[in-house]
């Protein structure tokens, strides 16, 4: 299930009024450090680039090379402790439909993990200890210490996967 928060706008396409939603001065600054943090050899640099936008990203979380987080609203992502995002991970807040605009808080739990080319959608939560395959769309809350994989996703009790 993903907790997202609506907002209607009339006309035939909301992503065409985002300057309603988001002073555009902010956009370009969430952008410029979420870029800069895409190409940061140190996880150190990268963990202070990703706070700067007003992301919560817990101790000694590692972010691989060119994960891209939602430059509109990174302030709903939170990342825990000792978590993985892998290479070129998408890990979203919002989603510009037709006829509006969806919001949520994006949360990947202490020691879970995120495999490479991974996308994340708005409004879910990885549990603590939760692996997502690589290329894996998350359209769905994963449970703490399990294993996702697959689009649509396939929700494994991680023991389940692990023992084959």
């Amino acid at each position: 299930m993903r907790r997202l928060q609506t907002f209607k706008v009339s006309g035939k396409n909301s992503l065409n009024h985002w300057t309603r939603f988001r002073n555009p001065l902010r956009v370009v600054y969430n952008f410029m450090f979420i870029s800069a943090s895409r190409y940061a050899p140190s996880l150190a640099l990268k963990r202070f680039l990703l706070r700067m936008t007003g992301m919560k990203v817990g101790k000694d979380a590692a972010v691989g090379l060119m994960a891209m987080f939602d430059v509109f609203y990174p302030e709903l992502i939170e990342l825990g402790e000792n978590c993985i995002i892998g290479y070129n991970v998408t890990i979203l807040a919002h989603e510009f439909l037709r006829d509006g605009l969806r919001t949520g808080k994006t949360i990947v739990g202490k020691d879970a993990m995120v495999g490479a080319n991974a996308t994340v959608l708005a409004g879910v939560e990885i549990g603590d200890g939760a692996v997502v395959s690589a290329a894996s769309l998350v359209d769905g809350d994963v449970p703490a210490d399990s294993f996702a994989k697959g689009n649509p996703m396939q929700v494994l009790k991680r023991a389940e996967y692990f023992n084959k």
